[in-house]
């Protein structure tokens, strides 16, 4: 009897002790972006006609909307990619949404890059290929 009192008693002393912890413990600080986690090239998954950027390590981006070709600058600043100088062809392709010609900025989280366009909207995404 004895033996089952001291069971119960460690029973109820780790049910306290696992109540007593943090329920929302501060994520862990991750390391800030650097050129190496975003160089490379990022499609759209799906996308027919291909939408792409290709983010080079000399700070320049080119790429497709899947109609008209994109070319440009990019530099991180702290958790952003800031797009500069982005020009696009201008062509009239039908049926085909040109969303990625409006980025101005972009953020990333793992694989994925998250274009951002005018007024901060979300525009689309990216997914490294």
């Amino acid at each position: 009897m004895r033996r089952s009192w001291a069971a119960l008693a460690l029973v109820g002393l780790s049910v306290a002790l696992v109540g007593c912890s943090d329920p929302d413990p501060e994520p862990e600080s991750s390391a800030p972006l650097s050129s190496q986690d975003i160089v490379g090239e990022w499609v759209a998954p799906g996308s027919d006609p291909a939408v792409s950027l290709e983010l080079a390590s000399d700070g320049t981006v080119t790429g497709s909307d899947g109609c008209n070709q994109l070319n440009g600058t990019w530099e991180l600043d702290e958790d952003d990619i800031d797009f500069s100088n982005l020009a696009a062809t201008m062509m009239a392709c039908e049926g085909v949404d040109t969303w990625l010609s409006g980025a101005d900025s972009a953020t990333l989280a793992g694989d994925e890059l998250t274009v951002i366009g005018e007024n901060d909207a979300v525009i689309g995404t990216l997914e490294r290929s």
